[in-house]
């Protein structure tokens, strides 16, 4: 059953009340064929309770409601708003009217909108009565947000008025009747209650501008044109007042003028002030005179900060832009890793069971080659928002572009010559490696595509300093990746748009528009930066700048030891497998059960932390992060309060987690393969 306040845009709901099994899995069946959605409800009351404003109809075998008290049910019926009229399906095993069918007849009474369909039935006599009355209620719907605009205009309009003091008036030209509101008959002095006719009006206005009033109405019947004038009013006590009045001719299907509407307003406190300033103007004039060099200067300096705040404005405006994207492709990048964490695993586990069909492992290896593509669609993603999962330490960038030299050939293609210019000596950074190279890959890429002729691309490292904070870049020492091609360039434009993720000046389906946002994204995670200058029809370079590493010593290769490790678990495990996805619960128990361990899942916090007491020993909890109610840092926390010494592992598709989650317990990034799974598994339990 979908509820909701519009219009629903696509097919929805019946509620089906059957007392017998078959029934209901008829009509759900035959509404599921037709796309349409349904509910089953068995019970009479249940049935009353489901339904709302916004279902679209309902399905009753007579059977169901024969007997029934139908009070409640006629309760809601009658209560039901003006604009509703809820369908309702019976399916009756009698035809015929009121004398062969009395039930039908005391139904057609208590329920009003009825159709009736006699069984034995025919399918598409069944869906085409359902589609006939999803179309009815469709149109309640309509007549129900008509209402709603309606009386939502109308209160809109009386707040208006009401707020700008404007009172509302209609004069027929025909009888010369003069209609108006109590604040209208305020503008020009009477009391809410007081009768006041067009005479009335005319009396009141100053002697003075009455025949510009009256040449100004007849302008506006003779040529249409909008009626607007200023004119003072003496109020019944002969004081002085100053009236704004507009209005709009209204003329009948022959074109003839039949009426003014518009509103009017006391606008003596602004006429008296303009009046004040103009004397004041007038005082000032020989002062703003004596001072006008000050106020040029003052100027200047006002011009000044408004640009620098206006500046500063855009900054920050672009900032929170970015940030909201970030936070938008993060959650769609988590998501994305939940899908393919399932996809992944399965076909890993897929590709183990068909081995030696080899059409099979093509076919299976091709599928996981797109899931790995979507995976690192995902890292970009991830890159951006600034939540990929990065592996820093001491990177020796000038090893890096060497050990790259031979794939950035054969990525660039052979008509473009690659020079690399590297000192003998450079300092390592603080890097994941990893991504330094998925970066220069992109960048090499960007300027391929840039010289679709051929051309020249410098891969350049030198060292820079940084004296002062300057943009997100902090003083201190830096080693900067310069990549410089000859390519078409980039405009002022395009230039200050390249890191917005999506953004792609290459044709449709040639490019994601997340290479130059991923490096972007990389670069202020490293807290470094991404510097980037063009020139139309010279060429493009790109800077990286990334910081010196404290630590000149570089990392052993984590994942290799990990395989070690994993490689030495040899006796199988009790595990408790804890995710409310039951897909991916389902992808991961396998993968574990095919490396040989006893597996126990649970679907919730809660299911979890009862299988921990009931008495069961485990050797290892696997956890999802992200689920509703209790999420798995909480589930890990208070699993740890129950067994101090259950080694827990902490899965999720955001690289990050919230501050102060997890400090204490092993974390698995998603998707991960079964390989990753064994290596962690390894760590846990054998240390």
């Amino acid at each position: 059953m979908t509820r909701t306040a519009t219009i629903p845009n696509r097919n929805a709901i019946g509620l089906i009340h059957a007392p017998r099994g078959r029934d209901a899995q008829i009509a759900a069946s035959l509404l599921a064929a037709a796309g349409i959605e349904s509910r089953v409800i068995p019970d009479l009351v249940g049935f009353v309770e489901a339904l709302g404003d916004d279902v679209s109809f309902a399905v009753v075998t007579e059977k169901a409601v024969r007997s029934s008290d139908l009070r409640a049910l006629s309760a809601w019926i009658e209560g039901q708003p003006s604009w509703s009229d809820l369908p309702f399906i019976i399916l009756t095993n009698r035809g015929g009217g009121p004398e062969r069918n009395p039930a039908a007849s005391r139904l057609s009474e208590v329920l009003g909108n009825v159709s009736f369909i006699e069984r034995p039935f025919h399918a598409t006599t069944f869906v085409s009565v359902a589609r006939s009355a999803l179309r009815g209620r469709r149109r309640q719907f309509e007549a129900r947000l008509r209402i709603e605009a309606l009386d939502e205009g109308e209160r809109r309009l009386q707040t208006a008025l009401e707020a700008g003091h404007l009172g509302a008036w209609e004069l027929d030209l025909a009888t010369m009747v003069l209609t108006t509101s109590p604040t209208c008959r305020s503008v020009f002095g009477r009391g809410s209650e007081e009768h006041f006719t067009y005479e009335d009006l005319i009396a009141s206005i100053h002697p003075h501008d009455i025949e510009r009033m009256r040449a100004s109405v007849d302008l506006t019947i003779t040529t249409g044109r909008d009626y607007s004038i200023d004119y003072r009013t003496i109020w019944p006590d002969g004081s002085q007042h100053w009236a704004e009045i507009r209005a709009q001719l209204y003329r009948d299907r022959a074109g003839q003028a039949i009426k003014l509407v518009g509103v009017s307003a006391d606008i003596t406190d602004r006429i008296r002030q303009e009046e004040q300033q103009r004397r004041l103007n007038e005082v000032l004039e020989e002062r703003v005179l004596e001072r006008t060099k000050e106020l040029e200067d003052a100027h200047a300096i006002v011009m000044a900060e408004i640009s620098q705040r206006q500046h500063a404005e855009e900054q920050l405006r672009q900032a929170q832009k970015m940030e909201a994207i970030g936070q938008l492709t993060g959650g769609v990048a988590h998501d994305f890793n939940n899908l393919l964490m399932a996809v992944l695993g399965n076909l890993e586990l897929l590709r183990k069971h068909d081995a030696g069909d080899a059409k099979a492992e093509r076919l299976i290896d091709g599928a996981m080659q797109g899931a790995r593509r979507g995976a690192s669609l995902t890292q970009r993603l991830l890159a951006f928002a600034r939540r990929q999962d990065l592996q820093i330490g001491p990177v020796d960038l000038r090893g890096l572009v060497f050990g790259l030299e031979d794939l950035l050939k054969r990525s660039v293609g052979t008509t473009i010559l690659i020079q690399i210019i590297v000192p003998d000596h450079l300092p390592s950074v603080s890097a994941d490696a990893n991504q330094v190279e998925l970066a220069l890959l992109n960048l090499a890429v960007n300027a391929r595509d840039a010289m679709p002729g051929g051309g020249s691309l410098r891969i350049e490292l030198r060292q820079a300093e940084q004296v002062a904070p300057q943009g997100t870049l902090s003083a201190g020492r830096y080693v900067v990746v310069s990549v410089t091609d000859q390519g078409v360039g980039m405009d002022a434009a395009t230039l200050k748009k390249s890191v917005e993720p999506f953004f792609s000046t290459k044709e449709l389906g040639k490019g994601t528009g997340l290479g130059l946002s991923m490096i972007h994204g990389l670069a202020l995670q490293l807290k470094g930066d991404l510097k980037l200058t063009s020139k139309v029809g010279v060429g493009t370079t790109a800077e990286l700048w990334i910081p010196v590493s404290n630590d000149d010593e570089i990392r052993p290769d984590v994942a290799k030891m990990a395989v070690e490790e994993a490689a030495a678990v040899a006796r199988p495990l009790r595990i408790l497998l804890v995710d409310d996805d039951a897909l991916i619960a389902m992808s991961s128990a396998d993968m574990l059960t095919d490396l040989g361990h006893d597996v126990v899942e649970a679907h919730s916090g809660r299911e979890a932390l009862e299988c921990l007491g009931d008495g069961n020993g485990f050797d290892l909890m696997i956890t999802d992060f992200s689920m509703p109610g209790m999420n798995g840092g909480e589930l890990a926390m208070a699993a740890r309060a129950v067994l101090p010494s259950l080694p827990i592992l902490i899965a999720s598709g955001y690289a990050e987690l919230p501050p102060g989650v997890g400090l204490d317990f092993a974390r698995l990034g998603k998707p991960y393969t079964q390989d990753q799974l064994s290596a962690e598994i390894g760590k846990l339990t054998t240390h």
